[in-house]
């Protein structure tokens, strides 16, 4: 097996780790990561391009592979505002996917979030649910989304928020219904896209926390 994967979003918590994931598996021979900043890390099988994500239409030519996985993301307090973060949860993200949907191909894996719905009186799970219903519209073969909670791990800048999330989430998520927004490490996700992306499948999956991380938050 001689596989291509795109990613964006690899500097984030799920990004970072599935990077170094595919950089280390034998089934990929190239990955082509873009990012807003250089990518400190070097291998042989590592194409970085730095762009402008605003400007994605100019490196459509180079989004080219055979699966396209997305885990771009920021915050309501990185980006400034809620307007400023959906353009780049919701409108960056989107116009990739539909760049690689128009070159072809075949899988595409997004990171979203557990209760996403278009529906949702929460701005953040709003957009979230937004940008996976317009994927499923797209001429993709195969589409695989990640609906993980909280993720824990080392990030390059400190969130309180998350923090004390971490701290006191996997107590309070233990009560019945709640299991599903139970905290999960980002590396556990990028392992299960890696596995999921080397697996055969056709249409929409759906990946829920609860469901298919039975192990999530725990070593």
């Amino acid at each position: 097996m001689s596989l291509t994967a795109v990613l964006i979003g690899s500097t984030g918590l799920v990004g970072s780790s599935l990077l170094k994931q595919l950089l280390a598996n034998k089934a990929f021979d190239k990955v082509v990561a873009f990012s807003r900043r250089p990518i400190t890390q070097q291998h042989p099988k590592l194409k970085n391009i730095v762009i402008d994500f605003s400007l994605a239409d100019q490196y459509a030519d180079q989004v080219k592979g055979d699966v396209f996985f997305s885990c771009l993301g920021t915050t309501k307090k990185q980006a400034g505002s809620i307007a400023a973060q959906r353009i780049v949860d919701l409108d960056y993200q989107l116009a990739f996917a539909r760049i690689a949907a128009a070159n072809n191909i075949p899988h595409y894996c997004l990171v979203s979030s557990s209760g996403a719905n278009t529906k949702s009186s929460a701005a953040y799970m709003k957009m979230k649910g937004e940008l996976e219903e317009h994927v499923k519209q797209l001429d993709f073969q195969r589409v695989s989304i990640f609906q993980p909670s909280l993720l824990l791990g080392q990030r390059l800048e400190h969130r309180l928020g998350e923090t004390l999330g971490a701290v006191f989430l996997p107590a309070l998520c233990r009560l019945p219904g709640l299991q599903r927004y139970r905290p999960i490490k980002g590396e556990q996700v990028a392992t299960k896209m890696l596995e999921t992306a080397l697996t055969s499948g056709q249409g929409l999956q759906t990946f829920t926390l609860d469901k298919v991380f039975p192990m999530a938050g725990r070593d």
